[in-house]
C-alpha cells in the first residue's frame, strides 16, 4: 500500500485475479476460508474490512486475490456466506466481466446438514444436497431428513 495523503491509504490495483466486492461487512475472513485461503499461498491477497460503501450507507468488506479464477463451486460457497458479492474478474488491470453472485437453487456437496442422524452424516455414500427455500432471508433444506438451515447456522457449516 503507498499512502496518498495523511488521511488515505490506496490498495494497489491487480493486474489479473479477482476482485470480491460488497461481501457483508464482517465476512471477509470467511470468505477467504470457504476458498482455502490461509496466507501460505504464493500470491497477494488484499482485505478491506468495514470500508464505506459508496452504493448504500452502510459498510462492506472487500477481497481481492491475484492470479487465481473461481470456480462455480466456490461461488456458491461465496453466494452462502454473502448473498449479494459482486464478482470481478481482472485482466491486465481491468474489469473485464463483473456480476453479482447468486445462491443456486441446488446447494450439493458444499454445507452439512446440521442433523446428525442424517444419513449424509452417517458414512453412506450419499452427498449432502440441500435445495433452496426462500433467498431472502436465506434458508435451505435437506433433500434427506427436511431439516431447515438459516445463513446463521449455514455460516457455521460451510
Amino acid at each position: 500500500m503507498e499512502e496518498n495523503n495523511k488521511s488515505t491509504l490506496k490498495v494497489n490495483k491487480i493486474k489479473d485475479g479477482i476482485v470480491i466486492d460488497h461481501i457483508d461487512h464482517g465476512k471477509a475472513l470467511k470468505v477467504l476460508s470457504t476458498l482455502g485461503i490461509d496466507g501460505g499461498e504464493d500470491f497477494t491477497v488484499s482485505i478491506l474490512m468495514n470500508v464505506r460503501s459508496k452504493a448504500v450507507d452502510s459498510f462492506k468488506d472487500i477481497v481481492k486475490i491475484e492470479k487465481r479464477v473461481l470456480s462455480k463451486g466456490e461461488l456458491d460457497r461465496i453466494s452462502l456466506v454473502s448473498p449479494g458479492a459482486t464478482i470481478n474478474i481482472i485482466k491486465n488491470y481491468e474489469i473485464e466481466r463483473k456480476f453479482t453472485v447468486e445462491i443456486p437453487d441446488r446447494i450439493v456437496g458444499i454445507v452439512k446438514c446440521s442433523n446428525q442422524n442424517c444419513i449424509s452424516n452417517n458414512k453412506e455414500p450419499v452427498t449432502a444436497e440441500f435445495t433452496l427455500e426462500s433467498r431472502s432471508p436465506l434458508k435451505i433444506r435437506c433433500i434427506y431428513c427436511d431439516r431447515t438451515l438459516t445463513q446463521q447456522e449455514l455460516y457455521h457449516k460451510i
